[in-house]
């Protein structure tokens, strides 16, 4: 039997004491979550243009709920044919989730697509990516792969970077403080966002309660379809 998102978090628990520490709030239960989370509204809680709902993620690449919740948030995006944007929300003391951002973001310059494969194919070996150095031999592996060859310096100016923190800075503002964090936005501007705090039981409901109170698209203006990058 798949575990759930909470059963996930529990089985934790016990085995990543340090990792809890960084990342307390994984495992702040689900009601005590709900009551204490206050989001502040911002344009970044909006589908593109022309889109009546999409998904809006923060996360980090070495987190491993994110790394549950992405299978599902896949199977989401395909089965509605709606926008996934994804936001850096890096955990501190995470030994290689900025390196692993950084990365992603050089990929996503490479070919539309290619950086959220890397980010999904981290998330599916996590396991395996224990430190800096394991990332490295991975990330070599995935470029030798899909034929691209990696400079020996992946963001020598900051600039991938710069943009990593900025994801962090716009989190920040808006409240956020767990990963992963999970919106269903819609183009309804009396009921923006729906908050998704549980994947397994609450994703696809939450989706189906956008798509209710989100406004028609006019065929001049139709809804974007694939992955959408920040």
């Amino acid at each position: 039997m798949t575990p759930t998102f909470s059963a996930f978090r529990s089985l934790l628990r016990p085995r990543l004491l340090v990792f809890a520490l960084a990342c307390t709030a994984l495992f702040v239960p689900s009601g005590l979550r709900a009551q204490a989370q206050q989001f502040q509204d911002s344009p970044a809680l909006r589908p593109p243009a022309g889109a009546r709902v999409a998904i809006v993620e923060f996360d980090d690449l070495e987190c491993p709920a994110c790394a549950h919740a992405n299978p599902l948030l896949m199977k989401a995006a395909a089965k509605y044919h709606i926008s996934w944007i994804r936001h850096d929300f890096l955990i501190p003391y995470h030994t290689w989730s900025r390196n692993a951002a950084i990365r992603a973001r050089w990929f996503d310059a490479k070919s539309k697509g290619l950086g959220d494969e890397y980010r999904n194919e981290v998330f599916a070996n996590q396991s395996t990516i224990y430190n800096p150095n394991m990332l490295i031999e991975f990330t070599q592996r995935f470029a030798q792969k899909h034929g691209v060859e990696l400079p020996f310096s992946i963001d020598p100016e900051g600039k991938l970077l710069a943009k990593i923190d900025a994801d962090k800075a716009l989190g920040d503002r808006i409240g956020i403080h767990l990963t992963p964090t999970i919106f269903i936005v819609t183009n309804n501007p009396s009921n923006p966002w729906i908050w998704v705090q549980n994947p397994d039981t609450d994703l696809f409901a939450d989706i189906d309660r956008a798509m209710a109170i989100s406004h028609p698209v006019s065929a001049a203006h139709p809804a974007h379809h694939t992955t959408r990058k920040r």
